[in-house]
């Protein structure tokens, strides 16, 4: 590294010389590098060029443009004119590009370095020209390497960046993820199919039934079994109320991670009534465990449709009163507009989905092209954005959240009536009632959840529009009771790998919004 030094010479002489000395390594043998290079000397004389036989066209240019040849710079005559000295003030400054300047080797004659290689260090003529091509201001300067997270409030998680920073320019970000791998993918193939499924839930824990309902396809389609109409309607249902959950929170934690504090605490309130919503169906808040190959755990509680409609009938209010606040705030279009652009070809190469591919201009969303359950009965509009940047992406987000719930009120009026699990005693466990009453009943029901049921030979990938993106799981069935295969493949992976394209050439306090509009959890990408 360049290091770059002031000397001021106290004496008033009209002849001197400056002379550099350097002692590298220890004794004895002094083995190292050293450089000097840029030389100014600022109102002094040192040293004066031998004069050539052709003097060169020319050497400086003064300030009124004359040209003065390299044989007349330091001989102590202005040549340049009564206002202005530039050739003599010149004398003695180098920059090596152009020639050693006069300056000279006075313990050999020439100038020399040794470089260390081998046993026997050979002694090698130096250069006679610079070799680092930019001044001492720019290589004195080296890019500062910082680690962002895993304890940052903006890493959505156990996020850990490695960020090489020229100042406060990104020049690379690499992310380092694994630290909340838990084996997930191992694990299920030591359960059951039925036993296997609680471990969706803890994917991406802000989006549970999406997670369960991708799985539970996987297994049908290896069953190749026809799931009852009433629960297709079901699972649409709570889907779209999943997505409703989980673009809430991306949303408020975007706006909060840029300052804006108040869309957070709105939609927490909103939130909540729709985990109440989760709880009265399932028992539990979080880790529903709800959506399960062949339909659905159990029917929906009475009242549960009317409290749904009153609680989603309300959500566009609210999301117009995000806008109101937030989509013409200069502050916020200052952090997301032209903040992490990725073009419609990028988008592809680099594997994003859902609403990262779809903000680059990109209509492609699995329930319009591959339609599952119910969704070739709704309609639905899918926003895309223009430009592919922070701004547009929020802007696609708060319009799903509008679709999602014009989604659901079509649900809740065109419920079919009906069973809710398929009518197969070897996959479904059987009632209650039944099992009170009859013996087959209750021995179905024991074999069911301790040895499970056997899937037949064969594999199958199944992927569903989740709300960050394509969910997808490919199961291998060996003819057992248990997964021989189950890879997961997230959305949020993909996103995390092109975090360095989004964000090199921006501000450090731009990571940040990128990381935001990204919508990453650490469950599904580690895994």
């Amino acid at each position: 590294m360049f290091v770059q030094i002031s000397v001021d010479l106290k004496f008033n002489i009209f002849y001197f010389q400056l002379k550099f000395e350097g002692t590298v390594g220890t004794a004895p043998t002094y083995q190292g590098d050293i450089a000097l290079d840029d030389i100014f000397v600022s109102q002094g004389r040192c040293p004066s060029p031998t004069p050539t036989a052709t003097p060169s066209p020319c050497a400086i240019r003064c300030k009124n443009n004359t040209c003065v040849p390299a044989n007349k710079l330091c001989d102590f005559v202005n040549d340049c004119g009564s206002s202005d000295d530039t050739d003599e003030k010149k004398c003695g400054s180098c920059d090596f590009e152009n020639g050693l300047c006069g300056w000279n080797d006075t313990s050999s004659g020439v100038f020399a370095w040794h470089r260390g290689r081998g046993g026997t260090p050979s002694k090698n003529t130096g250069p006679s020209t610079d070799n680092t091509k930019k001044p001492v201001e720019e290589a004195a300067v080296t890019n500062l390497t910082v680690n962002f997270g895993p304890q940052h409030p903006a890493a959505h998680g156990v996020l850990r960046l490695v960020l090489e920073l020229d100042g406060e320019t990104v020049e690379r970000a690499d992310p380092h993820i694994g630290l909340l791998h838990r084996g997930t993918e191992k694990l299920i193939e030591y359960k059951t199919y039925l036993q296997a499924l609680p471990y969706f839930d803890r994917l991406d824990y802000m989006s549970m039934m999406a997670n369960e309902q991708c799985f539970s396809l996987a297994v049908e389609n290896l069953l190749n079994i026809e799931v009852p109409e009433r629960a297709k309607w079901i699972r649409v249902l709570f889907g779209e109320l999943t997505r409703v959950l989980n673009h809430l929170l991306a949303v408020g934690t975007h706006a909060l991670d840029v300052g804006a504090m108040t869309p957070v605490f709105w939609f927490f309130e909103e939130r909540e009534k729709m985990m109440e919503l989760y709880e009265r169906v399932s028992g539990a808040r979080m880790h529903a465990a709800y959506v399960r190959p062949g339909g659905v755990a159990q029917d929906l509680p009475l009242g549960l449709m009317d409290d749904m409609y009153e609680v989603i009938r309300k959500i566009p209010q609210r999301m117009d009163e995000l806008e109101e606040m937030l989509t013409n705030n200069r502050i916020w279009k200052q952090r997301t507009v032209d903040i992490g652009v990725v073009s419609a070809k990028d988008a592809l190469n680099l594997g994003f989905s859902g609403v990262m591919v779809r903000g680059s201009g990109i209509q492609w969303d699995l329930r319009k092209a591959q339609p599952y359950d119910a969704y070739d009965k709704v309609e639905f509009d899918v926003p895309i954005g223009i430009n592919g940047d922070c701004y547009d992406r929020y802007l696609c987000r708060v319009e799903e959240v509008r679709q999602s719930c014009d989604i659901i009120i079509q649900s809740l009026n065109r419920m079919p009536e009906g069973e809710v699990k398929v009518d197969d005693a070897k996959i479904s466990p059987p009632k209650r009632s039944e099992m009170k009453e009859s013996m087959e009943a209750l021995i179905h029901h024991f074999k069911l959840y301790t040895e499970g049921y056997q899937v037949p030979p064969g594999s199958t990938y199944t992927a569903i529009e989740a709300p960050k993106g394509e969910f997808g799981v490919y199961l291998v069935s060996d003819g057992s009771s248990r997964p021989y295969r189950c890879k997961i493949k997230a959305p949020g992976f993909a996103h995390m790998s092109g975090l360095h394209e989004l964000s090199k050439g921006h501000m450090l306090a731009d990571v940040v919004a990128i990381i935001g509009t990204m919508d990453i959890v650490f469950g599904e990408v580690d895994r």
